[in-house]
């Protein structure tokens, strides 16, 4: 394996035991019967009753349960074969019909046949894909004629800020555009628990401008049929300047209709 690549998945098997855990992401409250999606997700996806579903990078299943209770027949895909662990093991737990299947991205053309009437990811994906020619080769390739993809995802602009603790004014940190060496980053803790000890603190990330994204569908065969952009965020990236509002979204305290915070879209294959 790419040394690079290595390294983020030795950092993702570590995370699934703090994150299962977590407050965050409140496990316990999911078995309870809570679902893991958001409304922006399921607004964005729709019905899926009865559809074909396949989850690329699920982490530990979560969301894709989540759209088992909803009635879609799915698969979800991680690369971390702790994740995947875990995911079978809430699966068989709750009696949920779901396949869990260990695979990087790109690979998931080999390990799975089937074509899907759904491919869906969010939150946190793309920066871990150093090529999104082949990421989006492998969507077209994994939908039935006339499926649909959806992605929602932290929009690039977001991931350009300046995150640093306490900071008091927006500015630009980060690349925005792809760049063929990645970011390296080596800070112990995670989003879902900052305090928490990470045996493997080193991954290495990849920026992708929305251009890049849309295009890397398009170049695949793919029709976008939906593009949306918005000024909140489901997470407080920047704590020191964003609020949480009444509708569970953060936003940013000024210029708070200025500046896209994530994106999501549809893109289908044609008949």
């Amino acid at each position: 394996m790419d040394p690079l690549l290595k390294a983020n998945l030795d950092h993702w098997n570590d995370l699934v035991a703090i994150h299962s855990r977590s407050r965050f992401y409140d496990l316990e409250g999911f078995k309870a019967g809570q679902s893991a999606l958001d409304a922006l997700e399921l607004r964005e996806v729709g019905e899926v009753r009865d559809k074909s579903l396949l989850h690329l990078q699920c982490h530990f299943g979560m969301s894709t349960l989540s759209w088992a209770r909803m009635g879609a027949r799915v698969t979800g895909v991680d690369f971390s074969d702790q994740a995947i662990a875990l995911a079978r093991s809430l699966a068989e737990e709750l009696r949920l019909p779901a396949q869990f299947v260990c695979s990087d991205v790109y690979s998931v053309p080999q390990a799975l046949a089937e074509q899907y009437d759904v491919v869906f990811t969010s939150y946190g994906v793309l920066c871990w894909l150093p090529d999104l020619a082949r990421w989006g080769q492998v969507i077209a390739r994994m939908l039935k004629p006339g499926g649909a993809f959806h992605i929602i995802e932290f929009h690039p602009m977001l991931g350009a800020l300046d995150d640093t603790e306490g900071i008091q004014e927006i500015r630009l940190r980060y690349p925005y555009f792809e760049r063929s060496e990645p970011m390296r980053w080596d800070e112990d803790g995670t989003y879902a628990d900052l305090t928490a000890h990470v045996e493997h603190p080193v991954t290495f990330e990849w920026s992708h401008s929305l251009g890049e994204i849309v295009d890397a569908l398009i170049q695949a065969g793919l029709r976008i049929e939906r593009l949306r952009e918005f000024p909140y965020c489901c997470f407080a990236f920047l704590p020191s300047l964003m609020e949480q509002r009444a509708d569970g979204w953060y936003w940013l305290k000024e210029h708070s209709d200025s500046a896209p915070l994530m994106f999501s879209i549809k893109a289908t294959r044609e008949t």
